[in-house]
């Protein structure tokens, strides 16, 4: 499954009801609560990286990209979007990218 595959299931789901679909269910709730799943597995995903377990970090993953599709629909920020900044960003290494953010970091 692609990215974009997975933004159009949730797409899907989003309008289904809130009893059967947990997209749904979850978009429901407001973006306080989405948010604060996508945080909830990102620290699972980092567990899971740094105590070196592969099978859950794979799990973990899943979640993460899931959770953060679900936030994007809920913010109206299409995964295009994100993918035309990925595209840009590559445009230029790592470093450049950074230094022109100007953050030092």
């Amino acid at each position: 499954m692609t990215l974009e595959q997975l933004e159009a299931r949730i797409a899907e789901r989003a309008e289904a009801s809130p009893e059967h679909s947990y997209t749904a269910r979850l978009l429901a709730r407001g973006i306080e609560k989405s948010a604060q799943k996508l945080g909830e597995e990102a620290t699972e995903a980092v567990i899971a990286a740094v105590t070196g377990n592969k099978a859950e970090l794979t799990k973990e993953a899943a979640d993460v990209l899931y959770h953060l599709l679900v936030v994007l629909r809920a913010t109206g920020v299409p995964l295009a979007e994100v993918m035309a900044e990925l595209d840009r960003r590559t445009a230029q290494t790592g470093l450049e990218e950074k230094a022109g953010r100007g953050t030092g970091q």
